[in-house]
């Protein structure tokens, strides 16, 4: 072979390598690109925080945190909040058998107290205050407390373990009136319940509560130097596997958000 031939070989050689190795840079340069604009791009729904919260509450926070939380899950995509209502003494002995549960509140600072080994520091919360609720209208015109002495109204009271219970009770011995109650009632609904339903003429309960009752009962107030103030502190579960979104939860009770939807259903400030 001539090395003229050979020489222009070399050089059709060279020409075609060199045309290869631009073409791969070009496509290199493409997927560097592509890599590029999915990372600019909107993360997906997936890699939103999540969280399935489980919050043990008082019976008589049942309607108010049914609206909190749907405020909740709005303002905070991917996490979901489950309540599970019951009397505070029930909420307690849940907490203590290990119950999957995430966060707490209870009606009373009694029963929280006695959970401080299972749970985080706890804020109150909420302010409430007992009335009367006699039953629809008050046909044995009820207007106090020592009309529920008399033997002819059929009390309903919630037993004494339970906040709205020993409330009912401190009031009571305070004025000094004796009441016989017909039964006695695991949470404050269960009271509520029967007076609305005429088994009982009247019963001592929560005054958000009597208010969602709408003509079912008649309201009486007590005046504030014969009533009681119930607080209700809430505070997150240790054993909770969801620490940092339970926080948050509790946290965002005590917001102006969650506070005007607790004082639109009669709650007091903390």
């Amino acid at each position: 072979m001539s090395p003229t031939l050979t020489r222009r070989r070399t050089v059709a050689a060279a020409a075609l390598s060199a045309a290869l190795l631009a073409g791969l840079t070009a496509c290199g340069g493409d997927d560097k690109s592509a890599a590029s604009d999915t990372g600019s791009a909107a993360p997906s729904a997936s890699a939103a925080p999540q969280a399935n919260l489980t919050v043990l509450a008082a019976s008589s926070l049942t309607d108010v945190f049914k609206t909190a939380g749907e405020a909740y899950q709005k303002s905070h995509p991917g996490t979901k909040v489950t309540f599970s209502f019951a009397g505070s003494q029930e909420l307690a002995a849940q907490v203590k058998q290990g119950a999957p549960a995430d966060a707490l509140v209870t009606a009373d600072t009694k029963t929280m107290d006695g959970l401080k080994a299972e749970t985080g520091e706890a804020k109150i919360i909420a302010k409430n205050r007992l009335v009367i609720a006699a039953g629809k209208g008050n046909p044995f015109k009820i207007d106090d407390l020592k009309d529920l002495a008399d033997t002819k109204v059929k009390v309903v009271l919630a037993a004494p373990e339970v906040p709205v219970g020993r409330y009912s009770k401190q009031i009571l011995d305070a004025q000094k009136v004796e009441v016989k109650p017909v039964s006695q009632e695991p949470n404050v609904r269960a009271v509520l319940s029967k007076v609305e339903l005429g088994e009982a003429d009247a019963g001592l309960v929560y005054k958000t509560d009597s208010a969602k009752s709408g003509d079912k009962v008649v309201t009486v107030e007590i005046p504030d130097d014969q009533n009681a103030v119930a607080s209700y502190p809430a505070a997150t579960l240790k054993q909770s596997k969801n620490a940092e979104a339970a926080a948050a939860f509790v946290a965002w009770l005590s917001t102006p958000e969650a506070q005007k939807i607790l004082q639109d259903a009669g709650f007091q400030q903390p």
